[in-house]
């Protein structure tokens, strides 16, 4: 996600010199009205439409097959938080709905907005149940709809695309020969890095039924021949040898520490001393309250995985030595993401 659009949640708070109010009070109180409009104008095609070009609330409500009534609730309500404009009774994208909702942009986040609504929203409703402790009657990834593990992955890879370029772009692959992806959903973090590192040949470590979805989009690139799919659970299994360097992007966060240090234990055991390991995550500071929005991700990554969390550098840092690794440098991505580069030792 761009840096951009994390700058916006929340505000920092207000100066001792400024008036207290209750506003910062409110505006994150009412916060699940916005997304509720955002969620919404995706879902009905708002964007789509727009896509097409400017048009009036009755022309819009035609496309769409909507009352122009309630479609205007929902429009005037983009216009108001600034995502769509308004010129006199036309509406049209904005500049920040054109680059990354028009789908004409380098990011398309609709497929992100469809997954947090379908599939993050309705969890949330669990959340003070996770905080208590008690189990959230959530269902599992394996309970899904094929409709809704595809709704996952696309919106997992359109929110993560900005930092598998950024990954692609600030670490050198060259002196690599053989990297695997562990955990790595439906292989956009190695087709992202195979469109500049050609020479590498790739191994895609994931459950079986991840692996049947990422087949089918991988068909539909050019490189099949360069990735090589292993069905596994990292937790339940050995990793396959053979590679001199690992990827786990966003993996880390849905485990609890225990599993953590087995998991990079099991890394540690495939790889040969010298290889490299690549922890792709929201990684925070030591108080765990910046980035801002990984501290709210925290709630995601607990009701997503029933054990997930947000870990600071420092915390990977002894992770990784009590588990025969060393910490070679951490570095910004995109957005809250960054990268922890640890060396088998």
């Amino acid at each position: 996600m761009t840096g951009e659009t994390m700058s916006e949640l929340p505000d920092t708070p207000a100066k001792e010199s400024q008036p207290l109010t209750s506003e910062p009070i409110l505006r994150i109180a009412s916060g699940f009205l916005a997304a509720k409009q955002l969620f919404v104008a995706n879902e009905v095609g708002l964007f789509d439409a727009l896509s097409r070009g400017p048009a009036t609330l009755n022309e819009l409500a035609t496309q769409l097959h909507l009352p122009a009534r309630t479609l205007r609730i929902v429009a005037d309500a983009l216009v108001a938080l600034g995502i769509i404009e308004r010129r006199d009774k036309t509406y049209a994208h904005s500049a920040v709905s054109y680059a990354f909702l028009s789908g004409s942009g380098s990011d398309d986040l609709r497929p992100f907005l469809r997954f947090w609504n379908r599939l993050s929203y309705p969890n949330w409703m669990h959340y003070e149940q996770a905080i208590r402790g008690e189990t959230p009657r959530i269902r599992t990834p394996q309970e899904w709809t094929d409709e809704e593990s595809r709704i996952f992955s696309e919106g997992v890879e359109a929110i993560t695309a900005s930092t598998a370029r950024a990954l692609a772009e600030s670490y050198d692959f060259h002196p690599h020969v053989r990297l695997i992806d562990v955990g790595g959903g439906t292989g956009s973090f190695l087709v992202t890095i195979l469109e500049r590192y050609s020479q590498l040949e790739c191994t895609l470590f994931e459950l079986p039924s991840v692996l049947a979805v990422a087949q089918q989009k991988l068909s539909r690139t050019p490189f099949t021949h360069k990735i090589t799919l292993m069905p596994g659970d990292f937790l339940q299994v050995p990793l396959p040898p053979g590679h001199d360097v690992i990827l786990m992007a966003n993996v880390i966060h849905l485990l609890a520490p225990d599993n953590i240090r087995h998991l990079l234990r099991r890394a540690r055991q495939a790889v040969p001393m010298g290889a490299r390991l690549l922890l792709v995550d929201f990684w925070t500071d030591a108080t765990h309250t910046s980035p801002t929005f990984a501290a709210l991700m925290a709630g995601e990554f607990l009701l997503v995985s029933r054990e997930g969390d947000v870990y600071s550098v420092e915390e990977i840092t002894q992770w990784l030595q009590e588990t025969g690794w060393k910490l070679n440098e951490h570095r910004p991505l995109a957005g809250p993401a960054s990268l922890v580069v640890a060396e088998a030792c």
